[in-house]
């Protein structure tokens, strides 16, 4: 197998769940070949570098092997290798670590941790120290 494209792959690795999915980040501009994005036929070889942007990070993967099946997650080292650097983990970390300060607009209320945080972080302040009229 000398190519394969790129939502089957994508799929057969276990980057995504489904090669629907696959498909439909192709689709949105997710995924990415040397810094252009790709549709979900387009033709993959070994030695390429696979982009996939899953907010906030963006994983960066070496394709070692082809395959167009599903396979078991033990065999996945065997056709990929992530190189995401280190940084991109860091943003993780810290959008982790921010929790409810990311909340989307029209999401609701706040979960119980997520006020008790809140409450927890206002509390530090002291806000008659702020000089209000600058």
């Amino acid at each position: 197998m000398q190519e394969t494209r790129i939502d089957k792959w994508l799929w057969a690795v276990r980057i995504f769940k489904t090669r629907t999915i696959a498909s439909d980040a192709c689709k949105k501009g997710r995924v990415l070949i040397d810094n252009v994005s790709v549709k979900p036929s387009r033709m993959i070889r070994t030695g390429d570098i696979v982009q996939v942007r899953k907010p906030p990070i963006t994983f960066s993967f070496k394709v070692l092997d082809l395959s167009d099946k599903r396979m078991a997650a033990k065999l996945v080292p065997q056709f990929m290798e992530n190189i995401t650097p280190p940084e991109q983990y860091e943003l993780l970390e810290l959008n982790k670590i921010s929790g409810f300060v990311d909340r989307q607009r029209g999401t609701g209320r706040p979960t119980k941790k997520e006020r008790r945080d809140l409450e927890q972080f206002t509390e530090t302040f002291d806000f008659d120290d702020f000089d209000w009229e600058n």
